[in-house]
Parts: C-alpha cells; structure tokens; sequence
C-alpha cells in the first residue's frame, strides 16, 4: 500500500510514533488509510451539515476495514462573498481546493481519499485533485437545500437578488425585501436551484466520481446520509481494487457530462470548471466542445435560475440516473466509481415525472442550456446560459453602456439610469483584470427585478452566478486586461447579440478597432497576497482560467 511509506519497517518509528499520538493503533498499520477532504464550516449553509455527513464516511470506512483521516479545506459562499472585494477570492480558492487536498494526499502518503464537498469552487477544486493525484478517489456531494415557501410559492437566493432589484424599482416594500430574505433560505444545504454547486453535483456524478443519486438527494434527507455511509465503504474497495480516477474517467466522460449539463441546463460556471478539471486527467476540452454538444442535445428539465423547477423536483423526477436514461443514445458507456457502466445505471433508472424531466421528442428548448457566441467583441468565445434567455432576446441590437467595474454598473442601475436598448457592458472584472474573475449576480438580479430582462442585455469579461437569467454574456475573451476587444467598446456603440448564430459584435470597422485598442491601457487595480500571485499564474477564462 502507498501508506507503507509512513507505517512499515523499523525506519518508520518516528511516523508510527506520531500516528499513534493521533489514535492509531498496531492494528491499523496493516489496514489502508483513506483521507476525508472535509470542507465543513459553519459560515457557508451549503457546507454547515458535512461533519454529521463525515462522520456517516467514516463509519463506511471503518466497517470496510480502512483507517479515517480527516482534514479540512476551505470554502468560500459565493453568495456572502458577492458583491464586495470578497468575491474576487471565489475563483481563485478553486486553485487553492486542488493544492489543499494535494498537499495532505501525498504528504501523509494516504491510499485513497473522499472529497466531502458541495459549493461552486469546491466540487471542482477536489476533482481537479483527484485527477492531479491520480489515487483512488470518490466525491461526496453535500446536497441541494430545500426550496422556501412564502404564500404557496417557492423562493431561494435568486429570489432575494429580485426582489432587490424590485425594490428599486418601486415595486416591493422593505418589509418585503425582508420577508424574501428571512424565507429564502430555509437551512443546510447548497442553494436550491440549479446554480452552480448544484450543476458540478450533477456533472460530477454523470462524469462518474460520486455514487449512484448523489447529486439530488437533499442535504436533509435521509438517503443522503445513506449514501455518505456506502462513499466510505465504497473508497475501500476502491483502494483494493487499485481503481484510480484515471482509469475511471476518461474524455469521453466529460463528454458525458457536458450533455448532461445541456440537458438540464447547467450554470455558465462549467464552462469554466470542466475544462480545468479535464485538464488535471490529461484531457483537452475547449469552448467549441460545449457548444457543438448544445447544438444536438435538446434542454429537459427547466430548473431555477430558468424554470419554475428546483433540485428536489429533479430529485424527485429520477435524478441524474432519469437523465442518463433520457440521455442514453448521446453518451458513451463509460466507468463510473460505483464500479457500474453509464448504461447500466441509465437503464436501471425510472423517470418518475415526465413533464419535470421531459423525452428528447418534447424537451423544453431544442438545444442545450449554453451557447457560445464569437465575433469580433469575443474572438476566442464568451457563454450565455440560452435556456435561460426568452424567446425575445435571443436576437438583440442594443447601445452600450460602458463601465469598468461592476460597482460603477450597479450605481447606474440603482439609479435608473439603464433603460430598455441597453446593452450593459462591464469590463475588467476578467481573470486577470479582476483580479479573480468576479461572479456577479447583484446587476444581473437587478435589472431581473426591475422588469427589464427582456429589454437589457449584459456582456462581461467577468462571469455570472449561476442563479442568473436574462441575455447575460459572460467570460468575453480576451478579457479587456489582455487587451481584449471588450476594451475598445465606447458609450453608444451598437452590438448585436445574436444566440442562434453564435455571433457578439460591435458595429465598428477592423480599422477602427485596432486604432482603439491602440489608445487603450490596461488598468491594474492594486493587489497583494494570493491575488497577486494568481494574476501572474492565470490564464484565459477560454481555457478555464486555469493557472499555469
């Protein structure tokens, strides 16, 4: 075993020492020992229940007769972090989740480990790990949170964002700001609609690193403890079997995911994270792979941030094995951790609700969740969550309204001073421009709650929460910092949003955009610390913003 190195022959005294201080008994020197990544805290609601899930772990991992070792990683609440220099840390801790678990997996030479998880930058960063490390390894989702209820009507945290957003427009009362605020997020848990923890969840399972109906199982629900439990037996067997994820996850498996995220139409995020990941597993996919899958593979389920659907109704339809199962003549028959094929598991499933999870002859949109649009605004790509986007604004000709930081949007959309035919452009919040590639949902929920949704369009070198809807084109690269065309963009330019034809433009000459980009000069906002290092070390939101 790979722990031999800490545990066996006499020159290992001084770890055995050691491990004993920390409980280990003789007994244990003979058996694996399996690492738990534990990203509890009690400042995130998605993660405040993991140590009730670790502890559930590592009983399975007693039972299969292994050794638990925990550690802990951190995680940042995007939604907390929004709207402040905070949110500049959210990406970057993706980067920092992955050396984490690295640092305590290959110095404490564990033979396997379980990443116990459940927020945006979180899922990622551990599958990053997983397939840097290249040890057995299996992912433990947390869960989605159940939705709030005011009046018969379901809220979650998008539904605070509006309400903002209506509030400034004169259409809803402090004491109703509060009232959404107080309901909205009932307790533990992921945020209830398909954003993005909740997106990675799915595609983690479908890729084929989490167990059989991890994904949807609420974090209050029963089951979720169950398969907590079966994870720690399952990482054993795993260890003996010597299955690393490389051997488990292939490319084709994150082509799997990707029509699994078209399908349900998955958070804009994931045009950043499956890219990363796949590059930890030696796999190259780029933008053009996400949009060709949404070209054939129709949407199915209209989840939050889009539809009047969370994740318990997704749960309740079949899960992601209900998915696969309507998926299955668009996915290839890969390995999964749960030591079943992708079609076995599709064809063992049961789509309980065919109007929440519909067949590929009636989807609700005929292509996938995410296109990506080219022009000469986005020459290496920018991402719009269509299925988010009404029929209204899938062709739009808009004026820009030219900005260089989300707060300088925001003033101007809480003035009122954004009106219909605007098209919001906000710049210099890219990977490197940010720095850290700030999620904004504060503009976008705004101009939502205002009504303006389908008369308003925003562009980004930043990103979107995945609680955004509306024509929101986010991850336009180059960024304006690399001197991206975005930076070129003057008030009262026309742009043209075209999501059929995959086209973002501003209507200026060749000519002209090169003069402009000629007078431009980047702005470097002052950082120190890990934001320093991260802007030396990233790369093109096109890339995944992957740090090399």
């Amino acid at each position: 075993m790979r722990s031999d190195q800490v545990k066996k022959g006499l020159a290992k005294a001084p770890s055995r020492s050691l491990l004993r201080a920390s409980g280990l008994t003789d007994e244990d020197m003979d058996k694996p020992f399996i690492g738990i990544a534990n990203s509890f805290n009690d400042i995130v609601p998605g993660h405040i229940h993991l140590n009730r899930l670790v502890e559930e772990v590592r009983r399975g991992i007693e039972e299969a007769g292994g050794v638990p070792l925990s550690f802990g990683v951190p995680a940042v609440c995007d939604g907390i972090a929004m709207g402040h220099s905070g949110m500049r840390f959210s990406l970057p801790s993706r980067e920092s989740i992955a050396d984490c678990v690295e640092l305590m997996v290959n110095a404490h030479a564990l033979d396997g480990w379980v990443g116990v998880t459940n927020c945006d930058k979180v899922t990622p960063g551990m599958l990053m790990a997983a397939g840097r490390i290249n040890i057995p390894a299996i992912m433990l989702t947390g869960g989605p949170m159940e939705a709030g209820i005011i009046d018969d009507e379901k809220k979650d945290l998008q539904s605070v964002f509006e309400v903002l957003g209506a509030h400034a427009a004169g259409n809803a009362t402090a004491e109703e700001v509060l009232q959404v605020e107080c309901a909205a997020c009932p307790g533990e848990g992921s945020c209830s609609g398909l954003f993005t923890a909740n997106t990675m969840a799915c595609l983690t399972e479908a890729m084929g690193m989490s167990l059989t109906g991890c994904a949807t199982s609420l974090a209050t629900s029963d089951r979720k403890y169950e398969i907590a439990r079966a994870t720690g037996r399952r990482i054993v067997e795993l260890v003996r079997e010597g299955s690393a994820p490389r051997s488990i996850v292939t490319r084709d498996s994150f082509l799997n995911a990707i029509t699994v995220d078209m399908a349900i139409g998955g958070s804009t995020n994931t045009a950043l994270h499956i890219p990363a990941v796949a590059s930890e597993f030696g796999a190259d996919i780029d933008l053009g792979v996400f949009d060709s899958i949404s070209r054939t593979v129709p949407h199915l389920t209209s989840l939050r941030p889009g539809g009047p659907y969370h994740l318990a109704d997704l749960d309740r339809a079949g899960g992601v094995p209900a998915v696969l199962k309507r998926l299955r003549e668009k996915l290839s028959n890969e390995n999964t951790v749960t030591g079943k094929r992708i079609y076995e598991i599709a064809d063992e499933a049961i789509v309980a609700d065919p109007e929440v999870l519909r067949s590929m002859e009636n989807p609700f949109h005929q292509e996938g969740g995410i296109a990506v649009l080219y022009g000469n605004l986005a020459p290496e790509g920018a991402v719009v969550k269509q299925s988010a986007v009404s029929s209204k604004m899938m062709r739009f000709l808009g004026r820009a309204r030219v900005f260089d930081s989300e707060d300088a949007a925001i003033k101007a959309i809480s003035a009122q001073s954004i009106v219909k035919g605007d098209v919001v452009v906000i710049r210099n919040e890219g990977p490197k421009g940010g720095p850290g590639m700030p999620e904004m949902l504060f503009p976008t929920s705004m101009i939502a709650g205002m009504g303006l949704s389908d008369d308003v369009a925003l562009i980004t070198d930043g990103r979107f929460s995945g609680a955004t809807r509306g024509p929101c084109i986010g991850h336009v690269s180059p960024e304006a910092s690399a001197g991206g065309p975005i930076a070129a963009v003057r008030e009262g330019d026309e742009i043209l949003i075209d999501i059929p034809a995959r086209k973002l433009e501003v209507h200026i000459s060749d000519k002209e955009m090169e003069q402009r980009l000629s007078e431009v000069r980047p702005m470097e906002k002052k950082v120190s610390g890990m934001l320093s290092k991260y802007r030396k070390l990233v790369t093109s939101a096109s890339r995944g913003a992957i740090c090399r």
